[in-house]
């Protein structure tokens, strides 16, 4: 749950910046960066934990190690996104349905019990996946499309 604290303080900070610097705050671009910084914060982490991150993937899925990479840089590439109006609102339907497909990956990694960081099986398993990642994945979907979508 540490990532929702980087969204949420993120969008916290941004509201109170546009409060001090435009006289008034700023629902849309505070929680578009609030969702950029967690976005690219997580692309970032799949340079770090690749291999944690390859064995959560399906084994049905081929070239593991290009997906992770793969999805690291377009998690980068839609945050940058998410804050440029024009494209706001497709890369907001896109994370959405990358939201979903990521899901997948996380059943997988909780019925292995993987643990990404240290890259073995002695992750928290299902417990995980219905106390913590069920809940974020939902608030992931609800927060990119209430700012990137219905405000925009």
């Amino acid at each position: 749950m540490k990532l929702l604290v980087i969204l949420f303080g993120t969008f916290i900070l941004a509201l109170l910046g546009t409060m001090v610097f435009q006289g008034k705050a700023d629902l849309i671009f505070s929680g578009n960066l609030g969702m950029a910084i967690f976005i690219i914060f997580t692309g970032f982490s799949h340079f770090k934990f690749q291999k944690g991150m390859a064995m959560m993937i399906p084994d049905f899925v081929p070239a593991k190690m290009f997906w992770v990479y793969c999805t690291g840089f377009l998690e980068i590439a839609a945050g940058i996104g998410l804050m440029i109006p024009a494209i706001r609102e497709i890369i907001a339907i896109l994370l959405i349905i990358f939201y979903v497909l990521v899901f997948i990956a996380n059943i997988n990694s909780s019925q292995k019990k993987i643990n990404i960081f240290k890259a073995d099986y002695t992750g928290p398993g299902m417990q995980y996946l219905y106390s913590q990642r069920i809940p974020m994945q939902i608030i992931l979907i609800a927060w990119t499309w209430y700012f990137g979508i219905y405000l925009h």
